[in-house]
C-alpha cells in the first residue's frame, strides 16, 4: 500500500527537518514547504545522501499537493498561514499540529494563554471543515529529531479530532525508529500535552541537558 504524501511546513528548522528526514527515510514522499523554496532546496542539498526524493515548494503548493500537512512552523505564524492558504487543503487532508505556544520572555519559559485552550484547538478553529486534525511530535525533543545519529527511545503522545486522524498521526510517529505512539484521545488532550512540553523544557534547563522526554510504563 502506497504511503501518503507528506508536506512538512517549516521543514528546514530543527524540528521540521528531523520529521521530514525521518519520514523520507521510511519511504514517505516528502515535500518541504517554505516561504523561500530555493533557499530550502539549498539546505536540503546538504542533507545526508541516504535521504532522497525530498522536494521543496511554497507553502500553498505543498499544502495542495499533499495528503498530510505537518505544521512545524512557529505558533505565531499559524494565523497568517491559515488565512492565506485556507482553501488549499485537500478534501480529508490530515493536518498534524506540532506547534507549542512557548514564551521565553525575560529568561522565563511559560506557556502563552490560548483562548481555545491549546495550540491544536487554535489550529482546528482555523482549518477548513473538510480537513482532519491530530496533534503529536510536541514532546519529543527537537534536538533528537534533528540528529539522525541519536536514538529517539521514547513515547510520543497523539490526540486528534477523530479516530482516523489519530490513526494517521500514529502511522507517522511509529515510522520513526525508537518512537512509540501513545493515543491519548480527543483533541482537547493537547492542553495536557503542551503543558508536558513546558515541563520537559523546565527539566532540561534545571538539569542542563537537551534530551529529556517521556516514557509511559504499564502499556
Amino acid at each position: 500500500m502506497a504511503k501518503p504524501s507528506v508536506a512538512v511546513l517549516g521543514g528546514t528548522g530543527q524540528q521540521g527537518r528531523g520529521i521530514a528526514q525521518r519520514l523520507a527515510l521510511d519511504g514517505f514522499p516528502v515535500v518541504v514547504g517554505s516561504r523561500d523554496p530555493s533557499r530550502a532546496a539549498v539546505a536540503i542539498g546538504e542533507w545526508p545522501a541516504t535521504i532522497s526524493a525530498v522536494r521543496t515548494a511554497t507553502y500553498g503548493e505543498a499544502i495542495a499537493s499533499s495528503d498530510v500537512v505537518v505544521l512545524a512552523i512557529p505558533f505565531e505564524s499559524v494565523d497568517a498561514l491559515m488565512e492565506e492558504h485556507h482553501q488549499q487543503f485537500r478534501e480529508q487532508a490530515l493536518v498534524v499540529d506540532v506547534t507549542v505556544p512557548l514564551s521565553f520572555a525575560n529568561k522565563a519559559v511559560t506557556l502563552a494563554a490560548v483562548p481555545e485552550g491549546s495550540a491544536a484547538e487554535h489550529v482546528k478553529a482555523r482549518l477548513p471543515a473538510h480537513a482532519r486534525l491530530a496533534a503529536t511530535f510536541k514532546t519529543v525533543p527537537a534536538s533528537l529529531l534533528g540528529d539522525l545519529a541519536l536514538p529517539l527511545d521514547c513515547d510520543e503522545f497523539v490526540c486528534g479530532d477523530s479516530d482516523e486522524a489519530r490513526a494517521g498521526a500514529r502511522e507517522l510517529v511509529e515510522a520513526m525508529d525508537g518512537l512509540r505512539a501513545i493515543d491519548v484521545g480527543p483533541l482537547s488532550r493537547a492542553r495536557s500535552i503542551e503543558h508536558l512540553t513546558l515541563l520537559a523544557v523546565g527539566i532540561n534547563r534545571r538539569h542542563k541537558t537537551h534530551d529529556a522526554r517521556f516514557r509511559i510504563v504499564g502499556l
